[in-house]
């Protein structure tokens, strides 16, 4: 593998950990207005939401960031980002909830690329494929 693709599936899980961090550590700022927000859409146990939500965003995007048991955590943060999608963003009469339902859409795009193909070279997961074949 060049040393060009052996970099660009660390770069790319760097980007789509990014947006999932930075909601996470947003959602830890600012409590009572997540839970409110979880709350308005129906959900039962706002509390519980609010901390999955946190764990996923911030524990999967660390997780999808070092390349430790990335199919899995990438196949967990897609499922998550759909169904936020599907909760959150489902009024398409307004155009910025309809922009955020795409994009959620993307990002579980984007996650399910690594899905099939797995973290590259420059992770955890590389690291032990790579003692494996030793």
């Amino acid at each position: 593998m060049n040393t060009q693709s052996s970099y660009l599936p660390a770069f790319g899980r760097l980007l789509i950990a990014v947006i999932f961090i930075f909601s996470g550590l947003g959602k830890i700022a600012e409590p009572a207005m997540t839970q409110g927000y979880i709350s308005s859409v129906g959900l039962p146990a706002p509390l519980l939401a609010y901390l999955a939500a946190i764990a996923v965003e911030i524990g999967g995007g660390i997780l999808l960031v070092i390349g430790f048991q990335t199919r899995i955590v990438a196949l967990a943060m897609a499922v998550f980002t759909v169904v936020t999608a599907l909760f959150f963003h489902h009024d398409f009469a307004d155009q910025n909830q309809m922009i955020h339902f795409l994009k959620n859409v993307a990002m579980a795009g984007g996650l399910l690329q690594v899905v099939a193909f797995g973290a590259g070279a420059f992770s955890l997961d590389g690291r032990q494929s790579a003692r494996v074949a030793a």
